[in-house]
């Protein structure tokens, strides 16, 4: 028997691997994707963060300086993420996807798409969210004669050239693609649910980061918040966002009330045609696998204690979905903290 099964090879999984190799148990991580990197594997093709690698970096090893400096792209992560997991001769098996978690006499067991049943006397769960992409429910969806793409299957610009284009949602995501978009395409229209919330130029991620911890901080110290200026959903200028800006394309339209085959209506009978649209409306956590053990709540998530931990299923950790497992958890620089909670608590368990 397994004493700690990881499921998911991203940043998350990989976090608790290095922890887990430090307490001498028994793990392994199974990774339901083909190769390594996670979901950066399917981010587009100009993705970069928007924090330097030393503030971007897995527990033990930093990740390498671009040369010339500036932030990372996303290949890059993908070839850190690579190199990550065999420095620490890391036991990932893949392609392997859990289908079902089930409780069995004194553990729990995971049953994978091979057929395989695999008993463990803990497991971490930390498949991320880029597998259960988010598209509103909007009247006359299925209506709209274009092509319509979440962000998760986006990749290039030029495949948008000539198009009149809707870009919908107001984060980062949507800010960096309409940013590009908006070189190639006939015509870019934004659409955000509020007003979008743009940090200062000299902001970026580290501070983010540096918010985020001070928040923990003082949550562990029990005092009051710092009086935040922004945070992880504001939008991060990043120098192809500064250029739109400097474009003014950086202005949106409020959400519409449907769609027609040829673009979309709003409430006030305002139409805008559209050949394309592309939907930066987020994620939701990918726990179906959990379904057998029925703790998740009507949103779709499950409630988790102290170090990720599920009260419902105390041989269960959730790591790495968000701030509701760790305070900034599902970012390269703060998985660090709620990985190695969860493994100290699981091997205390």
């Amino acid at each position: 028997m397994i004493d700690v099964l990881v499921i998911g090879g991203g940043q998350a999984g990989l976090a608790a691997g290095y922890f887990l190799r430090r307490t001498g148990l028994a793990f392994v991580i199974l990774d339901a994707g083909a190769a390594p990197g996670g979901a950066w594997r399917h981010g587009w093709d100009s993705l970069t963060l928007f924090s330097p690698a030393q503030h971007s970096s897995l527990p033990g090893w930093p990740m390498p300086v671009p040369p010339g400096g500036g932030y990372p792209a996303r290949d890059a992560v993908i070839d850190y993420l690579s190199a990550y997991e065999a420095r620490y001769a890391l036991p990932v098996r893949r392609p392997v996807r859990i289908t079902a978690l089930r409780r069995g006499a004194d553990c729990l067991v995971a049953e994978t798409d091979e057929g395989e049943s695999l008993p463990a006397r803990a497991v971490i769960s930390a498949t991320g969210t880029w597998s259960h992409a988010v598209i509103p429910a909007i009247p006359g969806w299925d209506a709209f004669a274009g092509t319509q793409i979440h962000s998760a299957q986006y990749r290039r610009p030029e495949a948008f050239a000539g198009l009149s284009v809707l870009v919908v949602g107001g984060g980062n995501s949507g800010a960096q693609i309409l940013a590009e978009v908006s070189r190639h395409a006939a015509r870019a229209t934004w659409v955000t649910e509020r007003e979008p919330s743009f940090l200062p130029d000299d902001v970026d991620g580290r501070v983010l980061f540096e918010r985020a911890t001070a928040r923990w901080e003082a949550e562990r110290a029990g005092l009051p918040p710092p009086a935040q200026r922004g945070g992880l959903g504001s939008i991060v200028m990043v120098p192809p966002v500064r250029e739109a800006r400097a474009r003014g394309v950086l202005r949106s339209l409020p959400p519409f009330a449907r769609l027609e085959a040829g673009g979309a209506v709003w409430a006030d009978g305002r139409r805008v045609a559209a050949d394309a649209i592309i939907w930066c409306t987020g994620f939701r956590p990918a726990l179906d696998h959990l379904a057998p053990l029925g703790l998740a709540d009507a949103e779709g998530r499950i409630a988790v204690g102290a170090e990720g931990q599920a009260p419902g299923e105390p041989r269960l950790w959730l790591l790495g979905y968000g701030d509701w497992t760790g305070m900034a958890s599902a970012t390269l620089a703060g998985i660090t903290r709620a990985a190695r909670g969860a493994v100290a608590a699981a091997a205390r368990a």
